[in-house]
């Protein structure tokens, strides 16, 4: 049984939410809502959306804390894992419009733009996400944007640790043939975090 690593701040509100302080969940709100809402938006491409579905997602996390189980899986994976399935819940209900295999349809680039401050060749970075399927483009995600572990890819995704190092090690290795300046971006972004 492997125990994940909390902070003791994190580890002593995880506690007392556990214990029906629920006053305290806010601060676990304030530690993760910027990287849960960016996570959501780049699934979803619509600002309105992931503001939507963070909600949602903090709202279940609240929820569920009671239940948590600090030895199945660190509270970021957790919350992260509740963010990715409220996303595919959302696409689910709304399967008429957009394909719940291939959600990353962008609506609008210019909120993109701005919510992400890069103004760098988005549409051709659109274009080549939108060709990989759709498994490739969650890992890429969680590892870059995220700054996930391929031990919390696997953990989020249900997939083996294995499966995940490859299929990054394969998107990454066909960036470097394809689209050298999409690396150099996903590199600077990696860099600034």
């Amino acid at each position: 049984m492997y125990i994940h690593p909390f902070t003791p701040m994190e580890s002593e509100i995880i506690l007392q939410c556990k214990n029906g302080d629920l006053q305290k969940f806010g601060e676990l709100y304030d530690i993760y809502v910027q990287q849960i809402y960016r996570f959501i938006l780049f699934k979803v491409c619509d600002k309105e959306t992931a503001e939507d579905l963070t909600s949602v997602t903090f709202l279940k996390a609240m929820d569920g804390v009671k239940n948590f189980d600090v030895n199945k899986a660190s509270f970021k994976t957790w919350l992260y894992t509740i963010a990715r399935n409220s996303v595919i819940d959302h696409f689910r209900q709304n399967r008429e419009t957009v394909d719940l295999e291939d959600a990353w349809g962008v609506k609008s680039m210019t909120d993109i733009a701005k919510e992400t401050g890069d103004k760098i060749q988005l549409e051709e970075i659109e274009k080549y996400m939108s060709g990989l399927k759709p498994e490739q483009r969650e890992i890429l995600l969680l590892r870059i944007w995220g700054g996930h572990s391929f031990a919390e890819i696997a953990e989020i995704t249900g997939k083996t640790e294995a499966s995940c190092k490859m299929m990054f090690k394969r998107v990454i290795d066909k960036l470097r043939e394809d689209f050298v300046p999409l690396v150099i971006l996903l590199i600077f972004i990696q860099a600034i975090k």
